[in-house]
């Protein structure tokens, strides 16, 4: 075996252990080596360490469209939190498509312009090891993190609820106090129905074994609700990103597109403006 094999070996074995470690909860995650880098980051289980995002795609309030409560709302929050106040972990739940994620990316966008706020993205299959990255978060007393995991829920196998539940609320050490979580899902419970009407089925005490599952949510202190959008809201949409892409459209061909997919959403209408965006030969 040449140095190089023997290097190849001990990079893998390296790997393994941290993914491991992060597996089991254990291990230490490693700091960027300069947090002005960057705005946003992605945090990698794998090897328990923070992965610079350059570019969110974080679109201008006015795109976002149909949701006006919602921005006030989540907006308002997020400034006291930023400037060093009080603030709830938040729960964006609703209708597929309809800026859930777009709208915590670009308040993060326009906050973090004025104060030091960083926004961290965790996947939902990494929740395990969210204690090792708020144990990293907790002394950098210079910024403040918004940890943001995009399609939170899960299935009837999964126990990682739990350790999500202590790290919102309840835990000995709790949430750091320069750390706020904000999710989206489709569920508004994060669990599935079926889920829930198991436990109440089988489980001793029914109604205490319900309670552990529906409280997850209740450790959000801000729930926010996104609906279908109506058939004016999806037309506004897709008027408001021609007009910011410099597109031609007309509105039966943007009829036409939501009937072919079944719904209106916000994502359907951007779909739409990309196809126009291709067929017009403009970048967006």
């Amino acid at each position: 075996m040449d140095d190089q094999q023997a290097k190849n070996i001990e990079n893998l074995l390296e790997r393994i252990a941290a993914a491991l470690e992060a597996s089991s909860g254990t291990g230490r995650a490693k700091p960027p080596q300069n947090w002005g880098e960057s705005k946003a980051w992605l945090w990698q289980a794998t090897s328990l360490s923070l992965k610079p995002v350059k570019e969110t795609g974080a679109l201008p309030f006015d795109l976002l469209v149909g949701i006006s409560a919602q921005i006030e709302t989540l907006t308002d929050n997020t400034r006291q939190f930023a400037s060093g106040y009080a603030a709830n972990n938040a729960l964006l739940w609703g209708a597929r498509g309809m800026g859930k994620s777009s709208l915590v990316k670009s308040i993060h966008a326009s906050i973090s312009k004025d104060h030091p706020l960083q926004l961290i993205e965790i996947y939902r299959e990494d929740i395990s090891s969210l204690p090792l990255l708020l144990d990293l978060l907790r002394n950098e007393k210079s910024y403040r993190f918004i940890l943001f995991c995009d399609d939170l829920s899960f299935d009837e196998q999964d126990s990682s609820y739990k350790s999500l539940k202590a790290v919102l609320e309840g835990g000995i050490e709790g949430r750091p106090s320069n750390v706020i979580f904000y999710a989206t899902s489709n569920r508004r419970h994060l669990i599935p129905r079926q889920m829930i009407e198991n436990e109440r089925n089988t489980a001793i005490h029914p109604g205490e074994s319900v309670e552990e599952k529906v409280s997850l949510s209740d450790r959000f202190g801000l729930w926010l609700g996104f609906y279908p959008c109506s058939q004016d809201e999806y037309l506004s949409m897709i008027k408001g990103y021609a007009k910011a892409y410099n597109l031609k459209y007309d509105e039966p061909a943007a009829l036409e597109w939501f009937r072919t997919r079944g719904n209106r959403s916000g994502r359907v209408a951007w779909q739409f403006i990309q196809h126009l965006a291709g067929q017009q030969k403009k970048k967006i």
